[in-house]
């Protein structure tokens, strides 16, 4: 059972290879204006969200040994939008406890703080507990049909929440915790992939949580998309971004 689980693990983890949102659709013009791209060398890696001017919060398996270049303010990543902001992630928190499955969040800290336009928005973080089959949305670019089709322009798609139980049944003893969300969309094959690393979780307008992993598939209700829950790390959250 071991050996299946890390191989499992394998797949949905390894590597942030660009955001995924499969069956969605184009978000409307900055309507999501506290999302950020982590790019490496021009190329879009993992989401993140803005939760302070010079912070941005993401998934701790998004770490990588080189500095991210944090783009905001853009709706399409080919493009050369007037509204665009490069920013340099200079430091990364990944949690203390992130153990390649749980306490899978971290926070970029930016060589300067981003200029808080129409277009570049901060995110607040969602508090308290939330009810079960809460409608929240989750965002991002990259392929759109689990096929390396990319896509123009950020996407979204709707998703609601599941109880842990039913959760637990589905992923078949794959460890699930309480400080993970799991979602699923309105129909099969809807929801993020493997590389929608680090986006956001929005409910009631509010980051609610961090994409974690996946399937093998992308948004198989078999296997419910799991995110990291921000309200369980709100005091580790607050305590990086005040002595930081």
């Amino acid at each position: 059972m071991a050996d299946i689980f890390i191989l499992m693990l394998f797949f949905v983890l390894n590597g942030a290879d660009g955001s995924h949102i499969v069956g969605g659709r184009d978000s409307a013009p900055h309507s999501r204006p506290y999302m950020a791209s982590l790019q490496i060398q021009g190329r879009h890696n993992c989401g993140g969200v803005l939760v302070r001017e010079d912070f941005v919060l993401t998934a701790a398996h998004c770490a990588i040994p080189l500095q991210y270049t944090v783009v905001v303010g853009v709706d399409s990543l080919s493009g050369n939008e007037a509204t665009k902001q490069e920013l340099t992630a200079v430091r990364s928190f990944p949690h203390p406890n992130y153990d390649g499955h749980a306490n899978d969040i971290m926070l970029l800290k930016l060589n300067s703080k981003v200029q808080l336009t129409e277009a570049v928005q901060l995110i607040s973080l969602k508090t308290g507990r939330m009810n079960v089959a809460t409608q929240c949305l989750t965002a991002g670019w990259g392929d759109i049909g689990d096929n390396n089709t990319l896509a123009r322009t950020l996407q979204e798609v709707n998703v609601t929440t599941l109880l842990q139980r039913i959760c637990r049944r589905r992923w078949r003893g794959v460890p699930l915790t309480r400080t993970m969300i799991c979602g699923v969309g309105s129909r099969s094959f809807q929801g993020f992939c493997s590389g929608d690393s680090g986006g956001p979780l929005v409910c009631d307008g509010a980051a609610a949580g961090v994409v974690s992993f996946s399937g093998r598939q992308c948004g198989d209700p078999r296997t419910p998309d799991v995110y990291t829950r921000i309200s369980s790390f709100r005091e580790w959250i607050m305590s990086v971004l005040n002595n930081n």
